[in-house]
């Protein structure tokens, strides 16, 4: 079946009854659903398919909490009929979103959400508006022949990695719950748990979306858009007499922020395509993705990249390449009367990129190293290192950590963790002749490096080990891998062995794109 945007097929839901439960034994959610009403055209309405025999197995309380949602009500049958997709509560409005995209370089004029739902938007306690979107509900219009659905690991894996990257403050899509579905889904294994992914997001608007419809030639839709990602996101900006080219320069900006602090921790996002990038400047999309342990700019997870494009020290210039892609959109907004001209201004932005990334990434490199002042010198200094640790294997969080150990006086850790700690040993009194040009005391510095290195980050590992112990029924390695993970800054007693990297014996680990 082929659809289009715009159109209302038949859908396999909202539906009053289900397996005995209700509209009314549904909690109260007061949406208030933009994309749906001030967007037609740009999406499918469609309903979710209904589960078996739904459970909601884990529950964000503090999400729920912040969406001024009652935790209690979302665990009842009736919401988990809602979070698995099968039961719409009074005011949401599901859909399917269209955005297109280019996966690994090449373009896909349609893609979509095709195993996903957006449910409907609500204003959280803080008056931020935030999506609520299924992930695994069913088939769609959108799905391509694949049959809509997700299994549990990678729903844990994206429930836990949401909640790793917002303790370490970066931004990201959250979970907000983790539903069963009662039914087995047959994937490469064999059979495994069914799944459904609940989560939050400031949107789902991607660099995508903007290809979805500027591929088709229709610039009203692409205006439309733009002025919706406006308001909904940099509504400041709404009178500039050039908004659509300052959207660029917000997305830009953003996205530079958000790769930076992802470079900072060691993060490899594994499946940057351009419907994976998210206007809002949040982690979207957790499939391939994993932290690094020693670092290595070449380090690639995915078990599809086999040329390294996404790259952990690729992910700046793939940014930058998106970004590119993004800006083609928008060249018959910025000037709808002299495309070359429009192209001209839009380059220049596209070309500040680079600058930008190297700005947030230095600055948050200083915070890593205690410094404050900005001071010439700090980049070779900051690079320098890394060099160090790459040619020797060294683990990227174990080392940040241990500096603020020597910034105390012992420098002994540190040490230990290079094979040949000569290079180091040199690179360390350059460090203490740069940390003399500044009045900030020793135990101050180290402290404030406290609180920007983690101790904690999901080792691969560990995460193999509890996504495991779930599949076949044992949440507790999950869980107490999620409470390990809020807290990544602060030492905590008995948890010495989430601070460690894989064991030799581990092996190369290996991620895969999909749910």
């Amino acid at each position: 079946m082929t659809c289009t945007p715009g159109m209302n097929p038949a859908t396999a839901g909202p539906t009053s009854i289900l397996f005995g439960v209700t509209m009314l034994d549904l909690p109260a959610i007061p949406f208030d659903n933009s994309y749906a009403r001030d967007l037609e055209g740009f999406y499918i309405p469609w309903g979710g398919t209904k589960a078996p025999a739904p459970e909601v197995l884990r529950l964000n309380t503090a999400l729920a909490s912040e969406l001024g949602l009652e935790a209690a009500a979302l665990t009842t049958p009736a919401s988990a009929a809602m979070l698995s997709g099968g039961l719409a509560p009074k005011g949401a409005a599901p859909l399917a979103m269209a955005y297109a995209g280019h996966q690994f370089g090449g373009f896909s004029p349609q893609l979509g959400d095709g195993r996903a739902l957006l449910l409907g938007e609500v204003i959280d306690r803080a008056g931020r508006r935030r999506d609520i979107h299924l992930k695994g509900s069913g088939r769609t219009p959108f799905s391509r022949g694949g049959d809509g659905k997700a299994v549990l690991g990678p729903v844990l894996r994206e429930y836990l990695f949401g909640e790793a990257m917002h303790a370490l403050k970066i931004p990201t899509t959250r979970a907000l719950a983790a539903t069963l579905t009662g039914e087995a889904v047959m994937r490469q294994n064999g059979p495994e748990p069914g799944a459904v992914l609940a989560r939050v997001a400031s949107s789902h608007l991607r660099v995508g979306t903007f290809q979805f419809f500027a591929a088709r030639g229709d610039v009203d839709k692409v205006r439309r858009l733009a002025d919706y990602a406006i308001g909904r996101h940099f509504p400041d900006i709404a009178d500039h007499p050039d908004r659509y080219l300052e959207l660029f320069r917000r997305v830009r900006d953003l996205q530079a922020a958000l790769v930076a602090q992802w470079a900072l921790v060691g993060f490899v996002h594994g499946v940057m395509n351009t419907d994976n990038t998210a206007i809002s400047g949040e982690t979207i999309d957790y499939g391939p993705c994993a932290f690094m342990d020693a670092h290595d700019p070449k380090t690639v997870f995915s078990s599809i990249d086999q040329f390294g494009r996404y790259a952990y020290g690729n992910q700046p210039p793939i940014m930058q390449w998106n970004l590119t892609r993004f800006a083609e959109t928008l060249i018959d907004l910025v000037d709808p009367e002299d495309s070359e001209e429009a192209i001209r201004r839009l380059t220049i932005e596209v070309n500040a990129f680079p600058a930008q990334y190297q700005r947030e990434w230095l600055t948050g490199m200083r915070a890593k190293l205690g410094l404050v002042k900005d001071l010439p010198g700090d980049l070779d200094l900051a690079n320098d290192l890394l060099a160090a640790a790459e040619a020797q294997g060294t683990d990227h969080t174990r080392l940040f950590r241990a500096l603020a150990v020597f910034v105390r006086g012992n420098v002994a850790p540190v040490r230990a963790l290079f094979s040949d700690p000569a290079r180091f040993d040199a690179w360390a009194d350059r460090f203490v002749r740069r940390m003399a040009e500044e009045e900030t005391g020793d135990l101050g510095r180290a402290e404030a490096m406290d609180r920007v290195n983690p101790i904690y980050i999901p080792r691969n590992h560990l995460v193999d080990e509890a996504l495991k112990a779930a599949v076949v029924g044992d949440m507790e390695p999950f869980d107490r891998l999620i409470r390990v993970l809020a807290l990544p800054f602060t030492p905590q007693q008995g948890a010495e062995r989430y601070a460690e990297p894989a064991p030799a014996d581990f092996g190369r680990f290996v991620t895969y794109c999909g749910t």
